[in-house]
């Protein structure tokens, strides 16, 4: 594998601000920078974007609704419900903004952006209690969205794609809400950190195997126990079948490359339909840079295309 010179330049570029690696700041000041760099983007236009607040089991969870250009008001469409990345610590419905807008309209599909509660003010499993509530509250309230409760899909990126295979666990186990797809991108699956990617990728590629550790410390609170809870690592839940179709998107100079390319195959050798491409070139985060590198618009067009395909086979069953 060669790394992507786009790549290269953005992780130059985090370099330049004096940032050797993510967990050099404290976190509230590393939440201001990295939503100042995501400002940087200009989000597609879409059709309609509404600001809601959900009931949670602590409150309020405000969450952002998207519906593509073209789309209209009477239209019923098929959503997904998107948890931003950040290691459970960082990010926001602000911060993914653009990839929001992004998906909608490749799609066609609506998206519900969800702000879920973040570490270390709110430890596990408080962002896993947010998101499940935050789906359900899609799927029982589809008809004030103008979506369709059968089509209804989750995805989320590294922390984000962490939530969304734990909530498409959750929607199994309890027997709704059923669930058309999941979108992994980078995921963290599993807190044990034991993959050969964390070592070949642990330094130098904007995500550190140090900030990984920095951001499950921050998430877990010192709880060791939890690392073998499988809605911090749903790679060790016991069963696998069931289970929506999946498209998992890796990176290859990502150190969650390997745990997410391992759930992977654990979904397809229980049965679940999955779609997986490793952009080899790229880093943990290319997902979002939009504008910055070329191969993020391959992986959104991809990501996309599966929505797509879910929600037209929803549609006509």
């Amino acid at each position: 594998m060669t790394l992507d010179p786009q790549a290269r330049a953005v992780i130059e570029l985090v370099g330049s601000l004096g940032l050797e690696q993510l967990s050099d700041l404290p976190y509230d000041q590393l939440r201001a920078v990295t939503l100042e760099m995501s400002r940087q983007q200009v989000g597609d236009p879409v059709a309609e974007v509404r600001d809601l607040v959900v009931a949670g089991p602590a409150g309020e969870i405000p969450v952002r609704l998207y519906r593509p250009a073209g789309s209209a008001p009477s239209d019923t469409l098929g959503v997904l419900v998107w948890f931003h990345g950040g290691g459970w610590v960082i990010g926001s419905v602000e911060g993914s903004d653009g990839t929001c807008r992004s998906l909608a309209n490749r799609s066609g599909a609506a998206v519900v952006s969800v702000e879920y509660r973040l570490a270390p003010e709110h430890r596990f499993p408080a962002a896993v209690e947010d998101c499940w509530a935050a789906t359900g509250w899609v799927a029982d309230h589809a008809g004030q969205l103008g979506v369709d409760p059968s089509r209804v899909a989750v995805g989320g990126d590294s922390a984000g794609g962490n939530l969304a295979a734990v909530v498409a666990l959750m929607a199994r186990d309890a027997g709704g809400p059923a669930l058309a797809h999941q979108v992994l991108v980078y995921p963290a699956v599993d807190a044990r950190m034991g993959t050969a990617s964390i070592v070949e990728n642990a330094e130098g590629y904007l995500l550190t195997r140090a900030d990984m550790a920095w951001f499950y410390d921050h998430y877990l609170g010192g709880r060791t126990d939890a690392v073998a809870d499988w809605r911090l690592s749903p790679i060790l839940h016991e069963r696998h079948d069931g289970l929506p179709a999946a498209i998992v998107i890796t990176a290859g100079y990502d150190p969650l490359r390997d745990e997410g390319e391992a759930y992977a195959e654990k979904l397809r050798q229980a049965g679940v339909a999955v779609r997986h491409t490793r952009y080899d070139g790229e880093i943990h985060g290319f997902f979002g840079m939009l504008g910055q590198i070329d191969a993020a618009e391959q992986a959104n067009d991809e990501v996309a295309a599966a929505l797509t395909d879910a929600f037209t086979m929803g549609a006509t069953r």
